[in-house]
């Protein structure tokens, strides 16, 4: 017969340690031991290794599609390649490079690249800037009016082109009915130099300009209004404090907008393409506004010729590190004087 006392001996007291575990304070067993130092190298190796392994998805995108079609590109350049035969390459040195000097077509796609980004990235960054200038003001329905901005930008390139090419038309566009109101006769916008610049120009500016003004007044709502309320108890109106004020603190956003629009003409391709009346990569009947990119296309698809538009690329491609280096140069002259 069991006595209380042993009853109470041979049960855990309520609230007490379960059966099988060791008490509070007790030490630990080698098998315990053993299995947190395994939870503490496994957690020392996923403290390690885990920002490689969430980061590596883009190394691996950039070696695949970016590396190495740049890489292989300039090797192309290198040889002569045909696309009827990709795998024959022929090592020829330089001699694509001073062919592609060599050639009017190039010098003259260069000079319409740069007309064009001229015509297009000037009136285009102005009006940015002023559309920003005028949104940074309390207005009704702002919102609706910030996102009217980005649907240019978000409209299909191959749509707008079409669309332009309509309104540019020379005998039902609406472009030269315009003008025809007015008295002045209508004009070739596909054939013509200087108009078909133009043109490409408004598909450019069209569809950018509401892109940089949004860059623009992200700026412009960052700028301290200390400043703004400064200036107007120094008698500053707006205007002045938009010259004295808002410019001199957009210097560096400025900056960025110009380098970047100055890298999207340099590979300006869909609008060129899409106006040409011809649909061919010739930029026109007498090649009026064929681009770097259409040259380098025209080069590659049309006459086959691979190792002579990899040369081509790689050429777009040390511009735009000249352009790079100029940026550079230029934003650190801007902090120095700031």
């Amino acid at each position: 017969m069991t006595t209380g006392h042993d009853t109470a001996a041979a049960s855990p007291a309520k609230g007490g340690a379960a059966p099988g575990r060791p008490p509070a304070g007790a030490p630990e067993t080698e098998r315990e031991q053993r299995r947190r130092a395994r939870l503490s190298r496994r957690w020392q190796r996923d403290v390690r290794w885990s920002p490689y392994a969430f980061v590596s998805p883009f190394f691996l995108l950039f070696l695949a599609f970016g590396l190495f079609p740049l890489v292989y590109t300039g090797w192309a350049s290198l040889h002569q390649v045909e696309l009827t035969a990709p795998t024959d390459m022929n090592w020829v040195g330089l001699r694509n490079y001073t062919r592609i000097f060599d050639d009017d077509f190039f010098w003259n796609a260069a000079r319409n690249t740069l007309t064009i980004g001229v015509i297009s990235t000037v009136p285009q960054l102005l009006m940015a800037l002023g559309l920003a200038h005028i949104l940074n003001y309390r207005l009704r329905a702002s919102t609706f009016y910030r996102v009217a901005m980005l649907a240019p930008y978000a409209t299909s390139i191959a749509a707008a082109s079409l669309v332009f090419v309509l309104l540019f038309g020379r005998d039902y566009g609406m472009i030269n009915w315009a003008l025809g109101a007015v008295g002045i006769d209508n004009i070739d916008w596909q054939n013509d130099k200087w108009p078909s610049q133009i043109a490409v120009s408004t598909i450019v500016i069209w569809r950018w300009t509401g892109y940089n003004a949004l860059i623009y007044l992200a700026a412009m709502q960052a700028i301290p209004q200390d400043l703004y309320e400064s200036a107007a108890l120094d008698g500053a109106n707006r205007w002045q404090q938009f010259f004295h004020v808002t410019l001199p603190a957009l210097r560096p956003t400025i900056l960025f907008t110009v380098v970047v629009s100055t890298i999207g003409a340099s590979q300006l391709f869909g609008e060129p393409l899409l106006f040409d009346a011809n649909k061919g990569a010739s930029g026109g009947s007498q090649h009026q506004f064929q681009t770097l990119g259409l040259y380098l296309y025209e080069q590659g698809w049309v006459n086959q010729h691979l190792g002579r538009a990899s040369a081509i690329a790689w050429t777009m491609f040390l511009i735009l590190i000249v352009i790079g280096i100029v940026n550079y140069v230029i934003s650190r002259r801007l902090r120095a004087s700031g």
